[in-house]
């Protein structure tokens, strides 16, 4: 279906009329520097559940991208990675997951559960458990006596798999038993889960990483369902899965909208898009709604972020290390935002015209940023929907750009690369109240260029919360007098912010 003339008027009807959107001004950080440690490098998940924002992490992001994934190459190593993998100085220090409560009454924050240190059977190897808690909700199973916040990890390789905590009263968490995840082929070996959706009473989820360094690969394209997760008892709602590899190497974002449960794909071929109403008994009848990345093809390698806003589904995407997959090959692209009805049809919202669509808000991929890799996360706050990046330009400091065959290294050369970096460095956030005019509130991770990613957003009473990426800690590689060495990164660390409308 062709997209519809692109208007310029804002929303004219007052009755639709939200609040005034937030601005980068309303904001104010509650949380610099990691909670105090620069190895606390991703807000990986985040949720508010008993009047408290909760933020559970990923650690040493960097050096674990170097230990496990050779083939990305950066000429100089953005960060310290003063251990090896698996000694256990890392493990102790650097590689043990956290999940950290902030009360917005005490303006106070704690850390409430740090993932354990166990014994490998086989060699007698002590390591962390969780690198990092990937997805986060709230949710009441059959045998939660309230509503539970529930929290997913990424584990270790040689682990038992990702493991789901739960915890009732938001300071103490128990660990559940380890979830099973079969299907009628085999026994799956997985890693993370990147996403939790409650629908229909059920509580869905989907196995995001594997071994050797694929974090955001399963090599299948299950998802399972249950009523009661402290059992550890899940069935999978689409055996045998959506379409094999290439074409589907994992499901990797939910969504609930008009009525239907979403999920979106990565692959190599570029993301699907499926939805179910989740009825009768599994497997559910699913219906393919986008394939090819929406006609990019691998450009859209994955469905990144997903949310509703008023009639439509709203697909962030993106390629996965940061908008250039080093190993298959895919890239650099920058990241486009897809509207979909619910009939089915579709618009380019931000992205490169194709197929006889243009983007809603006549602005190309990555809002018009080449080095905008994602669309990583949206959220809906006083009526506007937000939309964050991941921003790779702080990753040009590290990169020998006189090497380079590339017309722009030249011309970033010749312009100066810490100029460019000051002025377009750090994730950008948008604001939209009718999904075609957009607004930006930053575009420079709020004045912080090793902010490359904006990570989650949660909406409470108290605000929007703003929790980002920011691998670039404890120490960072700093030019100094033409060499390179390694020094304190106070601006390193996650961060997490709160915007709070104007009276």
């Amino acid at each position: 279906m062709a997209s519809r003339p692109r208007s310029f008027e804002p929303l004219a009807r007052p009755d639709l009329e939200p609040r005034p959107g937030l601005r980068a001004e309303h904001f104010r950080r509650l949380c610099p520097n990691g909670f105090g440690d620069g190895h606390n490098s991703y807000a990986y998940s985040a949720a508010w559940f008993n009047e408290h924002l909760y933020i559970g992490t990923g650690r040493a992001n960097l050096c674990l991208l170097k230990f496990a994934m050779p083939y990305v190459r950066i000429d100089t190593w953005p960060v310290e990675c003063a251990h090896r993998n698996y000694t256990p100085e890392f493990e102790e220090v650097a590689a043990r997951g956290e999940i950290w409560r902030y009360s917005p009454a005490l303006d106070h924050w704690e850390r409430c559960y740090q993932a354990p240190m166990v014994t490998d059977p086989n060699d007698g190897c002590r390591y962390s458990r969780d690198l990092g808690y990937r997805a986060m909700c709230v949710f009441q199973g059959e045998s939660d006596p309230q509503a539970a916040l529930y929290v997913a990890s990424w584990s270790r390789s040689r682990g038992q798999g990702p493991e789901i905590l739960r915890s009732l009263n938001g300071r103490d968490f128990e660990t559940l038993p380890n979830p099973c995840f079969t299907s009628r082929q085999e026994h799956l070996v997985v890693t993370a889960i990147r996403t939790l959706a409650p629908f229909k009473g059920r509580l869905f989820t989907a196995p995001t990483g594997a071994s050797q360094g694929n974090v955001n690969v399963a090599w299948n394209s299950l998802i399972f369902e249950s009523r009661d997760p402290a059992s550890g008892q899940w069935r999978s709602v689409n055996d045998p899965g959506f379409d094999a590899p290439p074409e589907v190497a994992v499901v990797y974002e939910m969504a609930v909208c008009h009525g239907y449960l979403y999920a979106g794909t990565g692959g190599n071929k570029g993301f699907q898009l499926w939805r179910t109403r989740a009825e009768g008994e599994p497997p559910y009848r699913w219906e393919k709604i986008l394939s090819e990345g929406a006609g990019r093809g691998a450009l859209n390698q994955g469905a990144v972020s997903m949310i509703a806003f008023g009639e439509h589904l709203y697909v962030g995407t993106g390629i996965q290390n940061g908008g250039y997959d080093h190993r298959f090959q895919v890239g650099p692209a920058a990241a486009e935002i897809i509207r979909v009805h619910e009939n089915g049809d579709w618009d380019i919202v931000v992205g490169n015209a194709r197929d006889g669509k243009e983007p809603l808000s006549a602005m190309g991929a990555g809002f018009n940023q080449y080095f905008c890799g994602y669309v990583w996360r949206m959220g809906i706050h006083d009526g506007w929907l937000y939309a964050g990046t991941m921003d790779w330009t702080v990753i040009l400091r590290y990169v020998d750009l006189s090497a380079k065959p590339w017309r722009a290294a030249r011309l970033l050369l010749a312009s100066g690369v810490e100029e460019f970096i000051r002025l377009q460095g750090g994730f950008d956030l948008w604001r939209t109240c009718d999904g075609e005019n957009w607004l930006p509130v930053t575009r420079t991770g709020f004045d912080n260029p090793y902010n490359y990613g904006c990570r989650n957003l949660i909406s409470t009473p108290h605000g929007l919360f703003v929790g980002t990426a920011n691998p670039f800690g404890p120490r960072v590689a700093t030019l100094c007098d033409g060499h390179w060495e390694y020094r304190d990164n106070p601006a390193g660390g996650l961060e997490v912010l709160l915007g709070t409308a104007p009276a």
